[in-house]
């Protein structure tokens, strides 16, 4: 038999876990929501008393309280801001604990406040702004009805548990989230499951894709003892789908669930990694500092296409960005189209970190229209993956010399998890500002839901504001369809994106 011992995210208390609560008794275990001091109706504090250790505290007492004798094991759920208390409760009764579950939060480290987990990157500034300024015995206010979405995706909550989630929120001490988590290291020998949200913005695939990056840092989440399962619901799935997540905390509980593969397994090479599907010309590499050309033998100046991966990509991740087959193949493709080709490393490790992504593409493409060999006044870029919310800043002013844009299975809008709704980097938004550039869009029809919810919107922005839009479906096509689907699916598609482009650069 299992204990389990939950814990909630901000502003949120004991009651979010009623009905999932109900459901694992009714299996025959035994569950217990932990009310936080200061945020919890139960346990009412004075704000400048409450910190991350009084919560910490507090999930060790409902430890504390299940009889050593019972032979009932401990599994204690963190969601959002919660896994924050569970980690440091584990690290201190590591040896009472099967099991650690986060659900759909992220991997807080040793020495980092909770500030770091808040999904909204303005308002992660705007807090650390005030505990610079010594701020650190307030409150945050709770959001309001239409405001949750700042802190994750309602996605399938009824308007009845939205209005009640709104109506119970409490006001969530600083301190919780600014005092720093501390860990013995004692918590790292506890088996833990990952429950993602996918509407909230990552599933098991794209998690698999980081692995497969090959940073080292990522390594232990392919550990034996390390298991991950998958919700197509938003972040608060205890309001959304008690029943579904009841069963996967009783199969967590059971060491069931995924596991993932480790990078380098001799099971077959990631997508990224994969050769190109197209015979092309072995054109050896032009290096440029960040840049690397392809440039066709003849004469110049000549149209050039700029290939821009996707991400985030792991700082560690070797080999490179641009040395992936697929970006090289490209490039060697629009070589032999008689364009240069061009691929670049940019610095989007992080979903905080687009702006400077931003710029260093923006230097790679002042560094390739420098180029002798290059016509600056013909350019196109071309887009992968989560690198798509990086075309905005081009369709709200394109310049004259950018002759088309395309993007392949990109993602368009930000993902709710990634905290950006009022970001610059929103496509679908910007596509209205496009005007007369041509833009090639080619669509996985098999994409992650969560992603093709945004070139959808995207779409649809592009026809009401009569952008300059060609769509070229991929209909059995996935996520990165170019190394994961058959040649004759795709290929066909690639064909005419790429007809397009040379078009648009040569006219």
């Amino acid at each position: 038999m299992h204990v389990f011992i939950m814990v909630a995210g901000v502003f949120t208390g004991a009651h979010v876990w009623e009905e999932t609560a109900a459901r694992l008794v009714a299996a025959g275990s035994t569950a217990h929501a932990v009310p936080l001091t200061g945020v919890d109706p139960a346990r009412p504090a004075t704000p400048a008393h409450v910190g991350l250790e009084t919560h910490i505290e507090d999930v060790i007492a409902a430890i504390d309280a299940v009889d050593v004798m019972s032979g009932r094991e401990i599994v204690l759920v963190g969601h959002d801001y919660g896994i924050h208390p569970v980690l440091g409760a584990a690290d201190r009764r590591a040896e009472r604990i099967a099991r650690v579950v986060y659900l759909d939060c992220g991997m807080p480290q040793n020495g980092v406040p909770a500030l770091a987990a808040v999904p909204d990157q303005a308002l992660r500034a705007q807090l650390a702004a005030r505990a610079e300024a010594g701020e650190r015995e307030g409150v945050l206010t709770p959001p309001g009805r239409d405001e949750w979405g700042r802190w994750g995706s309602t996605a399938d909550i009824g308007e009845a548990a939205l209005e009640r989630l709104t109506a119970l929120a409490a006001p969530q001490p600083l301190g919780t989230l600014l005092e720093p988590l501390r860990l013995t290291g004692a918590v790292a020998a506890v088996p833990v499951t990952g429950v993602l949200c996918a509407r909230n913005g990552a599933g098991i695939d794209q998690v698999q894709r980081l692995v497969d990056f090959g940073d080292p840092a990522l390594a232990a989440l392919t550990e034996p003892q390390v298991t991950f399962f998958e919700l197509p619901t938003g972040h608060w799935p205890m309001l959304s789908c008690p029943d579904a997540l009841a069963d996967v905390l009783l199969r967590a509980a059971a060491g069931e669930g995924h596991r993932l593969r480790p990078a380098g397994d001799d099971t077959p090479a990631p997508a990224h990694l994969r050769p190109f599907p197209l015979d092309v010309p072995e054109l050896p590499r032009d290096r440029q500092g960040h840049v690397d050309l392809y440039v066709p033998d003849g004469g110049g100046p000549r149209p050039a296409v700029v290939f821009v991966h996707g991400g985030p990509v792991p700082a560690g991740a070797q080999p490179r960005p641009r040395e992936w087959p697929t970006l090289v193949g490209y490039a060697r493709w629009a070589a032999a189209e008689g364009m240069v080709g061009a691929t670049l490393d940019h610095r989007l490790h992080d979903v905080a970190d687009y702006d400077r992504a931003a710029a260093d593409i923006a230097a790679g493409v002042d560094l390739v229209r420098s180029d002798a060999r290059v016509d600056a006044d013909r350019i196109a870029l071309w887009f992968f993956s989560g690198g798509g919310l990086l075309t905005a800043d081009w369709l709200t002013r394109p310049p004259a010399w950018l002759r088309c844009l395309a993007a392949s299975y990109p993602v368009l809008a930000p993902l709710p998890a990634w905290g950006m709704a009022r970001s610059r980097f929103h496509p679908a938004r910007a596509v209205g500002q496009a005007g007369s550039l041509p833009i090639v869009l080619l669509r996985a029809g098999r994409e992650a839901p969560e992603i093709a919810a945004t070139v959808d919107t995207f779409v649809t922005a592009a026809d009401e504001s009569a952008a300059r839009l060609e769509l070229v479906d991929v209909p059995n096509g996935h996520h990165g369809f170019e190394t994961l689907d058959a040649p004759e699916e795709t290929i066909p598609a690639l064909r005419q994106a790429m007809r397009s482009v040379v078009t648009h650069l040569t006219r």
